[in-house]
């Protein structure tokens, strides 16, 4: 147990394998396609005279674990390490991942400078392969992990009772917004792993408790606050002297969301003495993963993609898992260095071996950075309802209907937003208001305006629970769509995310109105890409067609989407402001 230790120390240890990180060479070579050979075939041979036929592979890797791979990389070419009978010239370059991200997903002349890809979390892979326009990436398995935690300057870690009294996500970030000398900082989750993940495990803690989500968005606005693009941009707001009179000044952090990894290479180096200490939330620390990829593997020739797997699988091997543990790495689940945790400021009975009882899912990753988006840059929504008498009919599997679970879902997400927010509601069947499909029911104002004795927030509270379906309504979708989505531009927010929220059960029914390819070609004359508004268009239930919607969503920048049960309505929105997000 790394009681007391502090500082990496990092002598060679041995130990018996069980869960390692990389995966065996054998099952590696098998993963890319046209590498499928095994060790013992001699392919991957060693040889004195291999700088004859080096082969030369570039890596762009996540700026943590840059140093390790360039000093496997100097052991490789020291050593003579061979692929085929090739040496490896690998040349590391450290680089911010979510540029290396944004760079595939575009196809941007910079997303082939390099054939392998290292970031620091699978979920930046999993966002370029889920893109079908991105160049592909091809992973083949994980080199390394770092939990995320808590870190703290010492008198703030002291007053919290480290190390022996534990908190769980929620407790940590409830200690933080409770104390005006604890300030916490952390990457910006659209653009930080670190962040993105620890996010996404308050989130889903938050979410099983009553409130849970009103303290994870208020805990997202705090942070908003305090944010930085990488790990070293936040270690640079730490007070200079964690021993100091600075550690009072309000725009230094004595609290940072950090990498077990980071925190170890920050105590490694600190000039002060006083090394951080290290929280490992009761409830679990997600983990970074640092995957390795194959970049536009079909391009790639047979020696560059067995140069890298050699080089991969050299990093599971006795001597690369020495030098990921030198520089503040886990290379094995099972067998943890009490050095490394030491190092990196944890102590028993901090329970640094505990993971999250349920593993992020890609679904929770969108939501969490939804939730970032909307209450960071703060959201100005219309959210428009069908009222037709077919929102009467039950979601399959309940006695309730699709209006009652849809109003149930739009509660739960207005409890998610702050007093910033602007929200207002809309409904629409036929004939409504006169000959007008549509009826304003609450303007889009602030969640915290007062407005006629009561606020905003209580207005649409009162308004979502008053919908009810129009007996022989129809769906007068085309000219409602129009309307709202030209009241939205007109009135267009400065520093928000503008959105139109459409929710339909069916497809356009009203014989008078515009036809669709008009209402298409009217939406593009209204967008104005300097003043997005994306529509967001919601089919909900089977009678729905969500190519239409997706079609008609499209030419606004939005996005369609299909929900059988209208509880889904909460997470979808989310997922589609980050896709909104990613087209801005």
């Amino acid at each position: 147990m790394p009681d007391g230790l502090r500082r990496g120390v990092t002598a060679p240890r041995s130990h018996t394998r069980r869960r390692s990180v990389a995966l065996a060479t054998g099952l590696v070579l098998a993963v890319v396609g046209g590498t499928a050979v095994a060790v013992d075939g001699g392919l991957l041979s060693f040889g004195s005279s291999c700088w004859d036929s080096s082969v030369r592979l570039r890596i762009a890797a996540a700026p943590g674990i840059a140093p390790a791979l360039k000093d496997a990389a100097d052991y490789a070419r020291d050593n003579d390490v061979t692929s085929d009978g090739s040496c490896l010239d690998i040349r590391v370059s450290a680089q911010d991942t979510y540029k290396i991200t944004d760079a595939l997903r575009s196809k941007s002349k910079s997303a082939t400078d390099f054939e392998v890809w290292v970031p620091d979390s699978s979920v930046w892979v999993n966002r370029v392969t889920a893109d079908g326009q991105s160049v592909p990436v091809t992973p083949a398995g994980n080199v390394a992990i770092s939990p995320v935690g808590v870190a703290m300057i010492p008198t703030a870690a002291k007053s919290l009772g480290w190390p022996r009294k534990t908190y769980s996500w929620t407790e940590l970030a409830g200690a933080t917004m409770t104390s005006d000398r604890l300030k916490l900082g952390a990457g910006d989750p659209s653009r930080s792993a670190t962040g993105l993940l620890a996010l996404t495990q308050l989130a889903e803690t938050a979410g099983r408790t009553k409130g849970g989500d009103t303290l994870a968005a208020a805990t997202a606005k705090a942070l908003s606050q305090r944010t930085s693009d990488s790990d070293s941009q936040l270690l640079d707001t730490l007070p200079r002297d964690l021993s100091g009179t600075e550690q009072g000044n309000p725009k230094r952090n004595q609290a940072l969301i950090l990498s077990e990894q980071a925190a170890f290479a920050y105590n490694a180096s600190a000039d002060s003495g006083d090394d951080l200490d290290l929280f490992y939330p009761k409830d679990g620390a997600p983990r970074l993963d640092h995957p390795f990829a194959l970049v536009d593997e079909p391009t790639l020739t047979t020696d560059e993609s067995r140069a890298a797997l050699r080089f991969m699988t050299l990093l599971g091997e006795p001597q690369g898992r020495k030098i990921l543990e030198k520089h503040g790495f886990r290379t094995d689940e099972d067998d943890i260095p009490a050095e490394t945790v030491a190092g990196a400021g944890g102590r028993a009975p901090q329970p640094y071996k505990d993971v999250p009882e349920r593993p992020a899912t890609d679904k929770a990753v969108e939501e969490a950075l939804g939730m970032w988006t909307i209450t960071v840059q703060s959201a100005r929504l219309t959210t428009v309802v069908d009222a037709s008498s077919s929102m009467s009919d039950p979601v399959p599997g309940t006695s309730e209907s699709r209006m009652n679970v849809t109003k149930a879902a739009l509660l739960q997400a207005l409890a998610t937003f702050t007093p910033e927010d602007e929200i207002g509601l809309w409904k629409f069947s036929t004939k409504l208001d006169g000959k007008r499909d549509y009826r304003v029911l609450v303007p889009t104002d602030r969640l915290g305006d007062q407005v006629g004795g009561t606020t905003q927030r209580d207005r649409l509270s009162a308004a979502f629970s008053d919908l009810k379906p129009v007996k022989n309504g129809a769906t007068g979708l085309y000219d409602t769509t129009l309307a709202a989505y030209k009241a939205a531009t007109a009135a267009y927010t400065k520093g928000k995310f503008n959105a139109v929220v459409l929710l339909t059960d069916g497809v356009n029914e009203d014989p008078g109105s515009i036809s669709r390819s008009r209402l298409i070609a009217e939406l593009r004359e209204a967008t104005d890409p300097q003043r997005p508004v994306p529509l967001i268009a919601i089919a909900v239930g089977p009678a729905a067609d969500k190519n239409e919607l997706n079609k008609i969503a499209e030419a606004t920048g939005g996005s369609g989407h299909l929900v059988t049960d209208p509880s889904q309505i909460h997470s979808v929105i989310l997922k589609a402001v980050v896709q909104a997000g990613d087209k801005s």
